[in-house]
């Protein structure tokens, strides 16, 4: 028997709107992810994971007391989530009153100049051993954190980056965080990392740094106070003891060399489709 498919058939009304329907739900699946990507949400879906397989293992073993303890954590999860993870409902819903899920977040290409600044300040408070902690944002945001210190909204510069960390000044204690290239604020303050894994050799600036690395993809540039040594946190990792053209390398590994590598793979792809278009 033929099977009778026609375009009309193809294009019915119910078959567009299934297809408006998957766009949707795929577009907030994937915006939902951007937003929580590198943050404490991203550890709460994989218990989430794990609750589910119990709640079914002891549905299929008819395991009453594990179900029963289960089914209790589900019900008062959903009001425990809300008070624990409030900064990232709240910095989720900041997003979309920017409208910045609906608009590709826009970066200037980073510039020479900042990373010759930083490396020119943190090379003079590492010689003078003048602590420092400065955190650059990636593609999570540091609003939460940029709150807690005070506003600068300044151009970066060796002077002003040194003057902030100069011992005894009403800056120097806390972190500058970086934001679209400018020091958005000082002496902010830095969830700790409760690792214990870290070393009893560093402090709490070192602790500072590797607990935003865990929570946010932002680079943080340490300077010790005792030893002066440099240090460099970034994805849960930190790089201890390192000269300032290997911060330097770094910076332009992550911060130049990746924004310029994908900037190069998506002008191949246009010209390929190009070529594609105009049959050559």
């Amino acid at each position: 028997m033929p099977i009778d498919i026609s375009l009309d058939s193809i294009l019915s009304w119910s078959t567009l709107s299934s297809i408006v329907d998957i766009i949707i739900v795929s577009f907030v699946v994937y915006q939902l992810i951007k937003i929580i990507r590198g943050t404490r949400i991203n550890e709460l879906l994989n218990g989430i994971l794990i609750i589910l397989v119990v709640k079914v293992v002891s549905s299929v073993l008819n395991l009453e007391t594990t179900e029963y303890i289960i089914d209790f954590i589900i019900q008062w999860s959903a009001l425990a989530l809300i008070i624990i993870f409030q900064p990232e409902l709240r910095r989720g819903l900041e997003h979309l009153g920017r409208g910045s899920v609906f608009a590709k977040k826009r970066r200037s290409n980073p510039s020479e100049k900042m990373i010759d600044a930083l490396a020119s300040a943190i090379s003079y408070m590492s010689k003078r051993r003048i602590g420092a902690l400065i955190s650059i944002e990636g593609e999570t945001a540091l609003d939460e954190y940029i709150d807690t210190g005070t506003d600068v909204n300044g151009d970066i510069s060796r002077e002003l980056l040194i003057n902030i960390f100069i011992p005894n000044t009403p800056l120097h204690d806390g972190a500058v965080i970086i934001k679209d290239f400018k020091i958005a604020s000082a002496a902010s303050y830095l969830p700790l990392s409760e690792s214990p894994a870290i070393p009893k050799k560093f402090g709490t600036r070192h602790r500072a740094a590797i607990g935003l690395s865990e929570q946010s993809d932002a680079i943080t540039l340490i300077v010790s106070e005792e030893t002066g040594e440099i240090s460099i946190s970034h994805n849960g990792n930190i790089l201890n003891g390192i000269s300032s053209e290997e911060m330097v390398d770094y910076l332009n590994k992550h911060l130049v060399n990746e924004e310029d590598n994908q900037e190069g793979f998506f002008n191949n792809l246009l010209d390929r489709v190009k070529k594609g278009v105009s049959g050559e």
